[in-house]
């Protein structure tokens, strides 16, 4: 079954609103989606993630976001 929309259809816009919106519904559908509805939303999060990294494999890196970064703000 489509869900939606292909993320490689999707302008950049509306591929970041409909990532803002998955990531906004998650914990709901973590804590009350049935199972099915539950996988849907995972596997529908992940193909517009993979889209993201897709069109941004050089995307900007926050450094206090990686190991080093971490370990100088302990």
């Amino acid at each position: 079954m489509a869900m939606g929309v292909s993320p490689a259809d999707l302008t950049d816009d509306d591929l970041l609103r409909e990532l803002g919106h998955l990531y906004e519904t998650r914990m709901e559908a973590l804590r009350h989606a049935p199972d099915q509805a539950y996988a849907e939303h995972t596997q529908r999060m992940a193909q517009m993630e993979a889209e993201y990294l897709r069109r941004r494999p050089a995307r900007e890196i926050d450094p206090q976001r990686m190991r080093e970064g971490a370990r100088a703000r302990s």
